[in-house]
């Protein structure tokens, strides 16, 4: 019979694994030293895979914006990339965003990442 989650135990596969939290994330004084702990708030695959398939269509947006003058071109790509990356922040890594404590480090991280996942450098 499986072992069923009792409401307050403490998950120890999730307990066991150091993950970065907004302190730590807060208190860093390059993106050098952000960005692992970036990754660390990234270790899921699928949120890798939400991450760049939301900038992928911010970027198609803005593109797009370019070329046609539509503004509300501009709405849409902020739209994609939060919507995608808080989904999977939500439903697959289980904690918060780093847009709330370092929003223009978490920008360079997003951008690096999908490099990253583009050129093959980081797994998906």
């Amino acid at each position: 019979m499986r072992a069923r989650h009792q409401p307050g135990a403490i998950d120890t596969a999730r307990a066991r694994s150091p993950r970065p939290d907004a302190v730590r994330l807060a208190h860093c004084k390059t993106f050098a030293e952000f960005y692992p702990l970036y990754l660390a708030e990234h270790s899921n695959a699928t949120c890798r895979r939400l991450h760049f398939a939301g900038s992928t269509l911010a970027l198609l947006c803005l593109f797009f914006l370019v070329f046609t003058g539509n503004v509300w071109l501009l709405a849409m790509a902020a739209f994609c990339g939060y919507a995608f990356a808080w989904a999977g922040h939500y439903f697959f890594e289980h904690n918060r965003p780093a847009t709330f404590t370092r929003p223009f480090y978490s920008l360079m991280g997003d951008w690096m990442m999908w490099w990253q996942l583009l050129s093959g450098r980081l797994a998906c």
